[in-house]
């Protein structure tokens, strides 16, 4: 384990109040350094991505490291969003998870298509939740070398 690490700045893109409260939550249970940020639909995602608007600030609304991506968000879904991310030279190359409740095996394939790191149906336990927030944070932070 390399303790030189930086805590991880995560960008959550979900709409459900109770889902952002509930990955906060478990965050802070599961102990790993990291900082969380949200926002609640595809626009707000790549206007927070390229330090538009109110994300002009970038001590406030640092780039992340990883996002988890919701996929049935309203005015731009996650699938619009990923796929414009995805065409962006430098934001192309942060990875993101899918976290979702869609099970549809299309929207898996398109979303690994589309760039997608991960594919993850969201936990139905709080305490689920915490040990996939854990086992994030520490293959993320720990194993992963990102750019």
């Amino acid at each position: 384990m390399n303790s030189q690490k930086k805590p991880l700045i995560i960008l959550m893109a979900d709409d459900d109040e109770d889902d952002r409260l509930l990955a906060s939550e478990a965050l802070v249970e599961s102990r790993v350094l990291n900082d969380l940020h949200f926002v609640e639909n595809g626009v707000e995602l790549l206007e927070y991505l390229r330090g538009d608007h109110k994300y002009a600030d970038r001590t406030a609304h640092p780039l992340p490291g990883l996002i988890l991506l919701d996929l049935n968000m309203p005015k731009m879904d996650g699938r619009e969003a990923l796929a414009e991310l995805k065409k962006d030279p430098v934001l192309k190359r942060i990875p993101v998870v899918i976290l979702t409740t869609s099970k549809a095996e299309e929207d898996m394939l398109r979303g690994y298509d589309q760039g997608a790191a991960s594919y993850i149906t969201k936990p139905v336990t709080f305490d689920v939740l915490v040990e996939l927030m854990r086992t994030l944070g520490r293959y993320w932070v720990e194993f992963v070398e990102l750019p």
